[in-house]
């Protein structure tokens, strides 16, 4: 159930016997995509770094994850069609061409992208992913780098920005998608959609 503005999101409670602790984005991905294709629940993952760690305020600390102090919170999870292939992510989805050349797409689940707040409105429980389709000319790409760390590059004339819960995109030309920082093919035609609650993660 998507948070509204002002309400309690999650409650304490420690990580289970049962569930999967994970160090980046990438390996929260893996298990989620291991369980999806063996028909079996996800597991609750108990976060220890990444973005979506970052975003959620996790310490890197796990006797936390195992403690009365922890956080026990819904997510969010990603699911794109890659030219038709069915992938999930956690925290992000970019297409780009190298040194973010020419047109870049970006679906962001959680806030952060490595050092960049990339995503200043991103909520990994609000049921919406803030999506940007980026056209940036040469003379525009260092100035709006400078202020991806502040999350300040928004609003920009070049970059079209979506709060949705699903969006299709042809991006013309195939480019290299990254789901969760890891590389997982190219594709010219994106589906994305949000599956709200599908994650139970700690903190």
């Amino acid at each position: 159930m998507a948070i509204d503005k002002g309400q309690a999101w999650g409650a304490p409670g420690a990580l289970p016997d049962e569930g999967v602790v994970v160090r980046s984005d990438a390996e929260a991905r893996a298990v989620v995509t291991e369980a999806r294709r063996a028909g079996r629940p996800i597991p609750v993952l108990g976060l220890l770094a990444g973005d979506l760690c970052r975003t959620l305020g996790g310490r890197g600390d796990e006797g936390r994850l195992r403690s009365p102090e922890a956080m026990t919170l819904p997510c969010d999870l990603g699911v794109v069609l890659l030219d038709g292939r069915p992938e999930v992510f956690v925290a992000h989805l970019v297409a780009r061409r190298a040194w973010w050349r020419g047109r870049a797409f970006v679906a962001m689940n959680a806030a952060w992208l490595g050092p960049w707040n990339l995503g200043p409105r991103a909520h990994p429980g609000d049921g919406l992913l803030d999506t940007y389709d980026a056209r940036l000319v040469p003379g525009q790409r260092l100035p709006v780098r400078a202020r991806l760390a502040q999350g300040a590059h928004l609003p920009h004339p070049g970059i079209l920005e979506r709060r949705a819960r699903a969006v299709e995109v042809e991006l013309g030309t195939s480019l290299a998608v990254r789901l969760d920082g890891e590389v997982v093919g190219t594709a010219r035609t994106l589906a994305v959609r949000l599956e709200p609650d599908a994650l139970t993660v700690v903190v």
